[in-house]
């Protein structure tokens, strides 16, 4: 395994491209990973080196780029953008490689939708992975309509909120489409509720930045659930936090326990 962009594949949902990789072990236990808002497959997984520490402890590492993101095909109306929607995305996903249960970790956005995923079909989730992402599931995450402002802001230099600035900045290093960037801030703010929360039986592992502004508590959203625990990254805010050496060795040592059973 290295830090080399995998090869991206394609399949279509709904008359949708959706880009993927699949890499790693490919009789290893299969991982599906989700990326956060203005993120991808690559930048979220691969830079960071989440795909070969999973490689290399012997899982299958599938990744998704999220419709409106990366190579996947771009949409312009907030209403597609809904995180069950995108679930649903996930599990086409699992269904064209004939994959009948992953372990599923998303960050960000993407721990959003991989819980409407586990909210919606329970028998495709062996475990809950969600990263950068805490009570904020439940009560929000604060004001985002300066974010999208920022990215269709005529330049950077017009956007004056700091963290419209940051995902601005975010959004064209990743050479992403603003537009539909825009489009999917306003569409996958759907909060999960309470109720909800507390029918997912699967293990669960969350795991929030103590510097992070965005994402709330994860030990108040772990006590919602049943099968929840918690874990602190260090000095880490939303956006470095994703690739701590922490975060990784509590991932794998989480995965490893549940693969004995």
């Amino acid at each position: 395994m290295n830090l080399n962009a995998p090869k991206m594949l394609h399949f279509v949902r709904d008359g949708l491209k959706l880009a993927f990789f699949d890499e790693g072990d490919p009789n290893g236990p299969p991982v599906l990973l989700i990326h956060g808002f203005a993120s991808t497959a690559i930048t979220n997984w691969v830079n960071p080196g989440w795909l070969k520490t999973l490689g290399d402890a012997g899982y299958r590492v599938i990744a998704i780029d999220n419709r409106g993101h990366g190579l996947s095909d771009k949409l312009y109306d907030a209403d597609v953008y809904h995180p069950w929607i995108m679930a649903e995305d996930a599990v086409a996903l699992l269904d064209h490689l004939g994959i009948a249960e992953a372990h599923v970790m998303g960050y960000s956005m993407g721990a959003r939708v991989s819980t409407f995923m586990a909210i919606a079909h329970p028998d495709r989730v062996r475990s809950l992975v969600l990263g950068g992402l805490g009570i904020g599931m439940v009560e929000g995450v604060g004001d985002w309509d300066p974010i999208a402002e920022a990215l269709v802001a005529p330049s950077l230099d017009d956007v004056t909120h700091a963290r419209g600035r940051m995902f601005r900045a975010f959004a064209e290093q990743t050479k992403s489409d603003r537009q539909a960037l825009a489009a999917c801030i306003q569409g996958s703010r759907d909060l999960a509720s309470p109720d909800d929360l507390a029918k997912i039986e699967a293990p669960t592992l969350i795991a929030v930045g103590t510097k992070d502004d965005i994402a709330g508590s994860g030990q108040e959203l772990a006590a919602l659930m049943p099968n929840a625990e918690a874990i602190d990254i260090p000095n880490r805010d939303h956006m470095l936090a994703v690739g701590d050496k922490i975060f990784k060795a509590a991932v794998l040592e989480f995965y490893q326990r549940l693969d004995k059973r």
